[in-house]
């Protein structure tokens, strides 16, 4: 929950200082930011917070099934960041053509 809080106020912040000149290209860049970070801090938690090498013995010692699994985590998690870099981007993008 602190890192979905956490993962929120960076996509707002992100959101509301994104440059507008930057468009698409800067949405979507900053929203792969967004995402590979939370995988990286997914995936150095460990598998429900337990050490990451007992958490590969899950995965049988499977550094790949591991990441893949946390990518599969934060992609499944990953909308309410989303969400909240794109409201206040659109919102100054929409305010700017006006």
């Amino acid at each position: 929950m602190i890192l979905l809080s956490f993962m929120i106020a960076a996509g707002l912040t992100a959101g509301a200082i994104l440059p507008l000149r930057w468009g698409v290209w800067g949405f979507v860049g900053a929203a792969a930011v967004l995402f590979l970070a939370q995988a990286l801090v997914n995936t150095a938690t460990g598998f429900e917070g337990i050490p990451i090498s007992e958490s590969l013995l899950l995965f049988n010692d499977s550094y790949l099934s591991y990441v893949g699994f946390n990518l599969q985590i934060t992609y499944r998690a990953f909308a309410l960041p989303l969400l909240a870099l794109a409201i206040p981007f659109i919102f100054r993008l929409a305010r700017s053509h006006t």
